[in-house]
């Protein structure tokens, strides 16, 4: 398992040549998992040389990354040139997973496309927009905005190909116009398209599981075996333990990664990227789900050589931030060593002072 892990830390670039930009690194994966958007951000910069939190935030208000609903039902950073494709391979899937809620929130067909009809005209003219504005917009057309229904119907309209992420304002995000904000780009027909989000999975979170693509992705089962084929040699798989795993056939040796340590944020493609997760449990000490936000290794998680040491979480201190570390058990002064460092990696991410402080248990 530490192999595996290793390797994945190299294909994820975590480790080894980083990315030059961050759309780079969104190109890289073809979707970041994004519904928590400073952590989001942390994601890119863990991954980008020299980044800075302004820098993944300006790329994110120029358009060259766009924040949508695609793969699964939340959020994710796509490039502009995947979009339409991505949005029409996996969009319809997640459009059919939400009909039972929509009857709950009595949103028909009738009233969904009066909604889009709204949002389209006050968006029109390369208008951006925050949600609470285009609830204003959902109530002057009739259409009751409380509770889930604006989220959702906004949710629709994104899968639909109407709406995607705008410049910020502020701390607040707004929606555009996709057909507006997103140039024309090449389409795709589906299995050109199943092939290449196949490609795109594999070479940035092998080696992995066919089960876990089908998580990650969103796809059926018969559609990602199909994924497989289709991708042809620029993919190669072994077997380890009695389990297939596929990744990216070009990938170099693993190299060195013991003294590797990251402070990773909640729903790092690193944890959020698979549904065996056992390469990166610790072998010897036991997870703690008491340490962890939402008690899941999908919080904010420690990793020493790819495998989950402790949780961290970010708070106020005296002079900037506080980063507190809560280890599974103690670290050697090596390991204590690159914890350090990598929470000095995220100082500099922030631009701002970042207080370390160690809580052992």
């Amino acid at each position: 398992m530490t192999t595996l892990a290793a390797t994945r830390l190299r294909a994820q670039r975590l480790v080894g040549a980083p990315f030059r930009a961050p759309d780079d690194a969104v190109g890289w994966f073809g979707a970041v998992q994004s519904q928590d958007y400073p952590g989001a951000k942390w994601a890119l910069g863990l991954r980008v040389k020299g980044a800075t939190e302004a820098q993944v935030d300006r790329a994110y208000d120029e358009g060259k990354i766009l924040r949508t609903h695609v793969l699964r039902p939340t959020w994710h950073f796509v490039l502009p040139q995947d979009i339409r494709w991505m949005l029409g391979l996996t969009g319809p899937k997640i459009r059919q997973g939400m009909s039972a809620r929509h009857r709950q929130l009595e949103l028909d067909e009738k009233t969904i496309t009066r909604a889009l009809h709204a949002f389209s005209k006050a968006l029109a003219g390369a208008k951006q927009l925050t949600r609470a504005e285009l609830g204003d917009r959902l109530r002057a057309a009739g259409i009751a905005p409380e509770g889930q229904r604006l989220p959702h119907l906004l949710m629709v309209g994104e899968l639909a190909g109407l709406l995607t992420s705008g410049a910020r304002r502020g701390k607040q995000h707004t929606f555009a116009l996709l057909e507006e904000r997103v140039p024309p780009a090449p389409v795709l027909d589906r299995d050109e398209a199943i092939a290449e989000l196949t490609h795109r999975y594999f070479r940035s979170h092998g080696p992995a599981q066919l089960r876990d693509f089908v998580w990650w992705s969103g796809l059926t089962l018969a559609e990602s075996r199909r994924g497989l084929g289709l991708a042809g040699d620029v993919l190669d798989h072994r077997e380890v333990g009695g389990k297939q795993y596929w990744f990216d056939a070009q990938i170099g040796a693993a190299g060195a990664v013991a003294k590797a340590a990251h402070l990773l944020p909640n729903f790092d493609e690193y944890t959020v990227g698979y549904t065996d997760r056992s390469a990166m449990m610790h072998p010897v000490h036991p997870f703690r789900p008491e340490l962890f936000a939402f008690s899941s290794i999908l919080a904010n998680v420690v990793t020493v050589a790819g495998q989950v040491a402790g949780a961290w979480r970010r708070t106020a201190g005296r002079n900037g931030q506080r980063i507190e570390v809560r280890p599974l058990a103690r670290l050697s002064e090596v390991e204590r060593a690159a914890v350090d460092q990598a929470g000095e990696r995220l100082s500099k991410f922030l631009e701002r002072p970042v207080e370390f402080a160690w809580i052992e248990s």
